[in-house]
């Protein structure tokens, strides 16, 4: 038996027999915050150009107003282009745009204009996809629209909501008795007409059959419908479709031909037959 076998068997070091430490994972936090970051400042860069974009297409629109309707450089006009603009510009069309304005003329009208378009295409000579307009005229704008109308009293002209108001004079033997007239307006072919709705005689109601049992055929002075043509003071391209009093203003609607922007006949004022 040789020496090394009487040997006791002694146990390794602690050293010799340690486990290998696991290698430590790399924390992923860094990596998520700097991607946080640049979404971050991807998402800031958006805005800044959206805004930028906004900018530019608002006022090009409303200096493209400004030039085509001769108005002061210093009118006020609201423009709003809905949703994201760069999209849309990309895309070459515009999905909705309001314009909003006071004391506008259209044609020889003038009153305060909102103009609601869709799809309007910024490339090329493409109708646009809708367009309507509201106008609301106070009591001295719509005076001065009527003051054309033949034997209508322009001057006693009113508007208490829901009518236009009018008052003139029926002559009985010679003399004069008041009368006041409440026209109901409405929108009919494109034109404004003012039916009479309700009748006072010097201060009292009375209806349209007492009223010509008293005056006769003179009672057809006030009791007809007074039709006044649009069509000559606005944009052909421009066609009245509704008519209301609302508060101490005559707010009319209007449809407008997608084709109006590239148009020029339409953008001329329309004809009265």
């Amino acid at each position: 038996m040789s020496a090394a076998d009487t040997q006791p068997t002694q146990p390794l070091p602690d050293w010799a027999t340690a486990p290998h430490e696991p290698r430590r994972r790399r924390s992923a936090w860094p990596w998520i915050i700097s991607a946080l970051i640049v979404v971050a400042l991807a998402i800031a860069a958006w805005f800044v150009a959206e805004w930028v974009a906004r900018g530019l297409v608002e006022r090009t629109i409303r200096d493209q107003i400004v030039t085509n309707l001769a108005l002061p450089a210093d009118q006020p006009i609201d423009v709003t282009v809905a949703g994201a603009v760069i999209p849309q510009l990309i895309a070459g069309e515009l999905d909705d745009v309001t314009v909003a304005s006071d004391d506008v003329a259209i044609g020889t009208v003038t009153g305060d204009v909102t103009v609601h378009a869709q799809g309007i295409a910024i490339r090329g000579d493409a109708a646009a996809d809708a367009a309507t307009a509201t106008l609301a005229l106070d009591t001295a704008q719509l005076q001065a629209l009527l003051a054309g109308v033949q034997d209508f009293p322009v001057d006693s002209l009113g508007l208490a909501e829901p009518d236009v108001t009018m008052a003139t004079e029926l002559s009985f033997f010679g003399v004069g008795i008041p009368v006041g007239v409440a026209l109901t307006p409405s929108a009919v072919d494109g034109d404004l007409v003012l039916t009479p709705s309700r009748l006072q005689l010097a201060g009292a109601d009375v209806s349209a059959d007492d009223l010509r049992d008293r005056f006769g055929a003179v009672a057809d002075l006030v009791l007809k419908d007074w039709t006044v043509c649009i069509a000559e003071h606005v944009p052909a391209g421009m066609t009245l479709t509704s008519v209301e009093v609302v508060g101490d203003q005559l707010v009319a609607a209007v449809d407008i031909d997608g084709s109006i922007l590239s148009d020029s006949a339409l953008q001329e004022n329309g004809t009265c037959s």
